[in-house]
């Protein structure tokens, strides 16, 4: 069942793997096959080292196992509230990636303080509001998925491909499992460059919306001539 998506998904947390973003067993990746309203999703608590397509879960939209031997990732919860309310994402991704993880812990959003951040995320990176006490109690994973599409609130998320969780780290999405592994690398990267840009100009300010605009629009949208056509 879904056997060209599970090798989608491993493939996708292979690549945090290899890009540095997560150890142990840290993270998860995702993704959906909306016509059979199925989700594919990394066990829970499985190592990468020798991970293999086959120990890749399926669930449904509701999270009943569908196929497979091991229990599916216990961000499952998180991962299904996106595919249900993000329209149009055809993968998510989790990781504890250090310096992305380091912002969320701080509860603070990333401004864009330069062009790199604005091809790829048109505005700031968002960060959650904390989580009240009592949502601990119930079911915390989907409470967390919730908290991010709060965070993207007049926000449009394939302009905003990633969300910091406070005090916990950062979640993204894309159109594919692959799409949304690479959105995780590029969060990671922006969130170095911009804790070492703070270092050297604490006072530093974001770009301007013109030169923000400039440079996200020439890689998305009808307009966009960035690459090969």
């Amino acid at each position: 069942m879904l056997e060209e998506l599970k090798e989608e998904v491993c493939a996708a947390n292979l690549l945090l793997q290899q890009a540095g973003l997560v150890v142990l067993t840290w993270g998860n990746a995702s993704g959906i096959d909306r016509e059979q309203g199925l989700v594919v999703i990394k066990p829970s608590g499985v190592s990468y080292e020798g991970m293999t397509t086959e120990q890749m879960v399926v669930v449904d939209l509701e999270g009943n196992v569908v196929e497979g031997e091991l229990r599916p990732s216990s961000d499952t919860a998180s991962h299904l509230v996106f595919y249900q309310e993000l329209a149009g994402i055809g993968g998510v991704v989790h990781t504890h990636s250090t310096y992305a993880t380091a912002w969320a812990q701080a509860c603070r959003s990333i401004p864009c303080y330069g062009t790199t951040h604005a091809d790829h995320f048109r505005g700031g990176v968002p960060v959650t509001q904390p989580l009240a006490p009592q949502t601990l109690e119930g079911d915390y994973e989907r409470e967390t998925g919730w908290a991010i599409v709060r965070a993207l609130t007049g926000k449009d998320h394939t302009q905003t491909p990633g969300v910091l969780v406070a005090h916990h780290g950062p979640f993204t999405w894309g159109a594919s499992p692959r799409e949304a592994a690479s959105n995780a690398v590029i969060l990671e990267q922006i969130a170095r460059m911009a804790a070492v840009t703070e270092g050297l100009a604490p006072t530093v300010g974001p770009i301007s919306d013109e030169l923000r605009d400039k440079h996200f629009l020439r890689k998305h949208g009808p307009e966009a001539y960035y690459g090969q056509q």
